[in-house]
C-alpha cells in the first residue's frame, strides 16, 4: 500500500461539494470545516459521479462478501447471521412497511369508485297527505360514484407520494447497510473468537510451564539452592498465569455470547474457527484484502448504503417540504354519482330510470392560527436536520476510509516487527535459561525472560487479529465492495 492510496481519501474530501450538489434535490452548504470548500482536483472532477440517475442505478448493488470472505466455515457462518439475524429482520419487514405507504400515498392521488345498492320504506303521516290518509312508499336505488376525490391541481398529493417512494428507496439502503455491518460484525467476531481461542491456549502454556518451574523451585528451595525471594518469585508468577488463564476463559465464553447474538442462533460446532495454539494462524487467510488503486475516486462512496440511505431521506423531506407549501392552496374536491332508482324493484334498470349527480368543492384555507404555516415549518426543520445528517454521513464515510487505509499503510511493517520481536525474545529466553543452568543467572532473570516472550506473543496474536478486523473494516467502509 502506496502512501498515495493512504492519503488519498483524505484528499477527497474536496470533491465533496461537487458531489452533493449533484446527488441532492437541496444542495447542501458546507458544515465549517474550510477544506470542504476546496476547488475540485482535476484527477477527481473527471471521475465524479453526478446526478441522482447515477446513484438510482446502483441501488440494486448488495454488499460483495463472498470475493472478500475466503475461509468455508466462516462463509457459512455468515449466511447463518443473514437468515437468522433479527436486527437484518427488522430491516427487512421496515421495507415491507416502506412499500405498502408507497401504495396507499399512489392510491390517495386516484380517484376510488364506491358502488352501493339499497332500498327505503316510509310511511307518510296523515295530516301531511294531500288526500288526508298516509301511505307506506318503497324506492330502490343502485349506483357507483366517486366520493371526495381530490384533485392534485398544485401537486400535494404527487408529492407525499414521492416522499414515500424516497423512503421507500431509503429503507432498502439501510437493510443493504445493516447487512454489510452484519457480515463484518460476524467475521471479525468469528476472528476474534479464534484469536482469543489462540490466546487461552497461550495462557494455558503458559501456567503449564510456571506450575512446573514451581514445582521444581519448591524442591530447590527445600535443598538450599535457591533463596526464599527466588521462590516468592516463581510464586507469584504461577499465580499471575493462572490469573491469566481464568480471564482468558472467561473472554472466549463472551465471545461466543456475541457470536450467539449475531448469529440469531446457537453456531454449530463445525463452524466455530479452531482452537489451539495455532488458531488464528490457520485462519489467517479467512478474508481477501481489498485492492485500493491509488487513484480512487470520490465517487466510489455513493455506493456506500448509509449514505444512499441518508441521501434518499434528505428527498423526501424535500417533497414533505413541497406537500407542505401546496396545502396553503385551495383544496379542489370532487363527488359524483351515476345509477338508477325506481319505486318497484322490477323497475330499477327500466328506460328513463337513471340518475346522476355532480357535486364539485373548493376549500379555501381563509384562518387557521398558523397551522398550515406551522406544518411548513417543521418540514423544513426537518429537511435542515437531514441535510446536516447527510453531510455528518459523508464525514464519516470519508474518516472512515483514511482510517482505515492509514492502519493498512502500517501493517505489514508492524507484524514484521512484531514478529522479529517474539523471535529475538524466545532467543534470549533460551539463553537466559542455558544460562541459568549453568547458575550464571538466577530465576528472577528467567522470569524476566518469560514474561517478555509470552507478552511479545500476546501482542502478536492482537496484531493478527487486528490485520485481519482491518480488511473487513476497509470492505465495510467503501460500502461493502
Amino acid at each position: 500500500m502506496t502512501t498515495r492510496a493512504v492519503l488519498k481519501p483524505i484528499a477527497l474530501t474536496a470533491a465533496l461539494v461537487t458531489l452533493l450538489a449533484g446527488c441532492v434535490t437541496t444542495q447542501p452548504s458546507g458544515p465549517g470545516d474550510p477544506q470542504w470548500q476546496a476547488p475540485v482536483p482535476a484527477t477527481l472532477g473527471a471521475s465524479a459521479v453526478t446526478g441522482s440517475a447515477t446513484l438510482a442505478a446502483s441501488t440494486d448493488a448488495t454488499p460483495d462478501w463472498q470475493s472478500v470472505v475466503l475461509d468455508t466455515r466462516l462463509r457459512q457462518t455468515i449466511a447463518l447471521a443473514l437468515t437468522q439475524n433479527r436486527d437484518l429482520r427488522v430491516a427487512l419487514r421496515n421495507i415491507d412497511a416502506a412499500r405498502a405507504a408507497v401504495s396507499s400515498a399512489t392510491a390517495d392521488r386516484l380517484p376510488t369508485l364506491k358502488a352501493s345498492a339499497g332500498t327505503t320504506t316510509s310511511k307518510s303521516a296523515d295530516d301531511l297527505s294531500s288526500s288526508g290518509q298516509g301511505g307506506v312508499s318503497r324506492q330502490h336505488n343502485a349506483s357507483l360514484g366517486i366520493s371526495a376525490w381530490e384533485i392534485d391541481l398544485w401537486g400535494r398529493l404527487a408529492r407525499l407520494d414521492e416522499a414515500a417512494q424516497a423512503k421507500l428507496l431509503a429503507s432498502e439502503a439501510t437493510a443493504r447497510s445493516v447487512q454489510a455491518t452484519l457480515i463484518a460484525e460476524t467475521a471479525t467476531a468469528w476472528l476474534t473468537l479464534a484469536a482469543d481461542q489462540q490466546s487461552l491456549a497461550l495462557d494455558e502454556e503458559t501456567l503449564a510451564s510456571q506450575q512446573r518451574t514451581l514445582a521444581l523451585s519448591t524442591q530447590q528451595k527445600a535443598l538450599g539452592a535457591i533463596s526464599a525471594l527466588d521462590l516468592a518469585a516463581v510464586q507469584a508468577a504461577a499465580q499471575t498465569a493462572r490469573l491469566n488463564a481464568a480471564t482468558a476463559r472467561s473472554q472466549v465464553a463472551q465471545d461466543l455470547n456475541a457470536l450467539r447474538l449475531l448469529l440469531g442462533t446457537e453456531p454449530p460446532a463445525d463452524l466455530l474457527p479452531p482452537t489451539g495454539p495455532t488458531a488464528l494462524d490457520q485462519t489467517a487467510q479467512a478474508t481477501a484484502l481489498l485492492g485500493v488503486p491509488a487513484d480512487l475516486p470520490s465517487s466510489v462512496l455513493l455506493r456506500r448504503p448509509d449514505v444512499m440511505a441518508a441521501e434518499f431521506t434528505l428527498q423526501a423531506n424535500d417533497a414533505n417540504v413541497a406537500a407542505a407549501r401546496a396545502a396553503l392552496f385551495p383544496t379542489v374536491s370532487l363527488t359524483a354519482t351515476a345509477g338508477t332508482a325506481s319505486t318497484a324493484l322490477s323497475g330499477l334498470f327500466a328506460a328513463g330510470n337513471g340518475t346522476w349527480s355532480v357535486a364539485p368543492a373548493l376549500s379555501l384555507p381563509i384562518f387557521d392560527w398558523g397551522s398550515r404555516q406551522a406544518a411548513i415549518d417543521t418540514a423544513r426543520a426537518n429537511q435542515q436536520a437531514q441535510l446536516a445528517t447527510y453531510e455528518k454521513t459523508l464525514q464519516t464515510a470519508f474518516q472512515e476510509v483514511a482510517d482505515a487505509l492509514a492502519v493498512r499503510a502500517q501493517l505489514d511493517e508492524r507484524l514484521d516487527a512484531q514478529t522479529r520481536q517474539v523471535q529475538a525474545y524466545a532467543q534470549a529466553l533460551k539463553l537466559t535459561e542455558a544460562r541459568r543452568a549453568l547458575g550464571a543467572d538466577s530465576a528472577l532473570t528467567v522470569l524476566d525472560a518469560q514474561r517478555s516472550y509470552w507478552s511479545a506473543r500476546q501482542s502478536l496474536i492482537s496484531l493478527k487479529l487486528a490485520e485481519q478486523s482491518n480488511r473487513l473494516t476497509l470492505f465495510k467502509a467503501l460500502g461493502g465492495s
